[in-house]
């Protein structure tokens, strides 16, 4: 069995897998820093490192472009839907939250990718969104979960990043505790996102991939928003990398 490596370079988080077969053998990950490329390259020798023949390395991502030792680069689109079925097969709709944008993909029955919607002009409804709000609160977004348990949210007006920034300190001074403020951020992203998903009028099975999908509340919120399951993975934000190192396989295949 030959081995495949696919590199997602996101503009938050590059993630990689050495793929064999369907099996993931090693995961990449770290924060995308100012030149992307070099995360990449990093990602790139830690999961090529050790192995007898060189792999056939696919990435995809903002940053695909950025490097000249890659064998294919391919659009995110298509890598998170590939991605996605492997993690869970029954797998009809994708919604991917990751810094930079969101995007939904739809499936048919053979996993082909039949519809799209991508956001990628607006941080609205993005990781980004939720990581500067949370800065503003002084929290970090993976200490979401434990901060917002059993809380109550308060309303948030504003989705554009600028003005919730400036809502969110109005709040605090006006005596709001912090944690029903970042309650009320994931509520109103959580109905923006079930909003996105809505424009394709997508059904299930529905799965959450994307650097956001770690956080349990945030899933939990978009499930009573989209009125049916939200399924996600522990590899669900390696979704991306995952898809670009099935689409390697196969072009090595063919070759």
């Amino acid at each position: 069995m030959t081995y495949s490596i696919g590199i997602d370079s996101g503009s938050t988080a590059t993630k990689g897998v050495l793929l064999e077969g369907d099996v993931i053998r090693r995961r990449f990950l770290c924060p995308t820093p100012f030149r992307p490329a070099e995360a990449i390259r990093e990602g790139w020798e830690s999961l090529s490192a050790g192995l007898e023949a060189r792999p056939y390395l696919t990435l995809t991502g903002y940053g695909r472009q950025l490097v000249d030792f890659a064998d294919r680069q391919v659009t995110e689109i298509t890598c998170h839907g590939l991605g996605a079925r492997l993690l869970a097969p029954a797998t009809r709709t994708v919604i991917d939250i990751g810094g930079q944008d969101s995007k939904v993909i739809q499936l048919d029955r053979d996993g082909n990718l039949t519809d799209f919607l991508m956001n990628d002009k607006c941080a609205a409804g993005t990781g980004r969104f939720l990581e500067v709000i949370s800065r503003t609160l002084g929290a970090g977004v993976e200490e979401l979960d434990a901060i917002t348990a059993g809380v109550a949210p308060h309303a948030i007006g504003s989705m554009c990043t600028v003005f919730a920034e400036s809502e969110v300190i109005s709040l605090r001074s006006a005596g709001v505790a912090p944690e029903a403020i970042l309650a009320g951020v994931l509520s109103a992203l959580a109905r923006r996102s079930a909003n996105f998903i809505g424009r394709l009028s997508a059904g299930g099975p529905l799965l959450f991939t994307g650097g956001v999908s770690r956080c349990t509340a945030f899933t939990r919120m978009l499930e009573e928003q989209v009125g049916m399951a939200v399924h996600t993975h522990p590899d669900a934000q390696f979704a991306g990398a995952i898809g670009a190192a099935l689409i390697g396989q196969r072009q090595r295949r063919r070759k």
